[in-house]
């Protein structure tokens, strides 16, 4: 048999893999383990292409590519919202490629935060991205309310939600909940389902970010009754730097008129009638604003054909087994050198990442760089690693934490600063 701690292990591994094709359909770069993909997922050839089509529409068609070619660009931000509804388990309508992050957040909130009476704080998180802080806290300021109207759950070690204080705190003051799917830093997966019911048996309308988990595990946004979700498409899903984002909205919410309506809110058929009432979409499509940005969506094409063709059930088993495999060899080679892991064991709780916590962690991460592992550092002291089902290795996994080891037992680390980079 086999010692797990072997990189023969991980070799076997890797040959049974059954996703291993995909691995060629990215630009690699041999000199280096990329573990970043939680952050900024690797360009497909498939992708790049996808951008050379979209020119050559531009090219051949000028104004005409709006309804002519392979992928018309008139409808184009359906065609992906499509592509995505499996990966989050809405209908074909319920989903939207559109906007950014944040300004769909803003979007959501703005349609759905509706304060009256005594319901008139929004429940976040204390562990959230702060972009989605900001944001909440602007909708607040613009609706006449101040910062105390922002009810965040605290966690109880810095790293972890209790859903059971999620729920606690769904008082009869709130009026929406914004939550995370997986929480960015310790990579936690949140009941969705479970908080869901919780939120709607009183009475309250809630969404979530999906920023960390689509394209890493199945989502079912449609029968759990979500109201409404957001999400980037160039972490796990792989569409490129500044990629377009995608909203979720459940159909019972397509009569909800937009809250920040523009000209691609309306309904394909009456867009070009040029009458200054609109006629909004009939389904998530409303809640576009403006013309879509076609070189920053043309990426997606390629990029969630892939994830067609894998499969995200696939894509979630083997993304689990290589997150078990870098665990138990972090415990096994890295016993005495402080690193506490800090994500959730269980499957049912653990998104596609490892966290890992050193008090040196800025510095340790500049080590990893410098020997072509290339993670993610998180302040104060968070080390993300993420091993990406399309496209690394269990021989990847090895050599990474291989390369931690030998960075630690010669305190390699040490001739950097302990201060993060510009951009981590």
């Amino acid at each position: 048999m086999v010692e797990t701690y072997s990189r023969s292990y991980a070799q076997e591994m890797d040959a049974r893999d059954d996703l291993k094709q995909f691995r060629d359909e990215f630009y690699l770069h041999n000199e280096s383990i990329y573990m970043d993909g939680n952050s900024l997922g690797l360009m497909s050839k498939r992708a790049e292409k996808s951008v050379h089509d979209i020119l050559d529409s531009w090219k051949n068609y000028g104004i005409d590519g709006w309804t002519k070619g392979e992928h018309p660009w008139y409808y184009l931000s359906e065609a992906l919202g499509e592509k995505m509804s499996g990966l989050v388990g809405g209908k074909k309508d319920e989903v939207i490629a559109t906007g950014s992050t944040t300004v769909n957040l803003h979007h959501l909130v703005a349609t759905f935060y509706q304060p009256a009476g005594k319901r008139t704080k929004i429940l976040a998180d204390a562990l959230t991205f702060p972009s989605d802080i900001y944001a909440l806290k602007a909708q607040l300021r613009l609706k006449g309310y101040d910062e105390s109207h922002l009810v965040q759950v605290e966690s109880k070690d810095g790293n972890l939600l209790r859903e059971e204080d999620i729920i606690d705190a769904m008082t009869d003051e709130i009026a929406l909940i914004v939550l995370p799917s997986v929480l960015y830093r310790s990579g936690q997966i949140l009941d969705m389902e479970r908080i869901t019911k919780a939120a709607h048996a009183r009475g309250i309308t809630i969404g979530f970010d999906l920023c960390h988990s689509i394209g890493s595990i199945p989502h079912d946004l449609h029968n759990w009754g979500a109201d409404f979700a957001f999400w980037c498409t160039y972490k796990h899903l792989n569409g490129g730097p500044g990629s377009v984002a995608g909203l979720f909205l459940h159909e019972k919410h397509f009569n909800v008129s937009p809250g920040l309506a523009g000209w691609f809110s309306s309904a394909k058929d009456k867009q070009f009638d040029m009458d200054h009432t609109l006629t909004s979409a009939d389904n998530a499509g409303a809640f576009q604003i403006g013309t879509p940005h076609l070189l920053s969506a043309a990426p997606l094409i390629g990029a969630l054909d892939l994830f067609h063709e894998a499969g995200i059930e696939k894509v979630r088993r083997k993304s689990l087994a290589m997150t078990d495999y870098m665990m138990e060899l972090i415990d096994h080679e890295l016993e005495g050198h402080g690193m506490v892991i800090c994500n959730p064991v269980n499957h049912a709780e653990r998104g596609g990442h490892v966290y890992v916590e050193h008090p040196e962690a800025a510095r340790i991460c500049k080590a990893l760089k410098l020997k072509n592992v290339i993670p993610d550092f998180r302040t104060p002291s968070g080390i993300r690693l993420a091993p990406v089902a399309l496209y690394n290795t269990f021989e990847e996994v090895y050599d990474c934490v291989q390369i931690l080891k030998t960075i630690m037992d010669g305190e390699l680390y040490k001739q950097f600063e302990n201060v993060r980079d510009v951009v981590s």
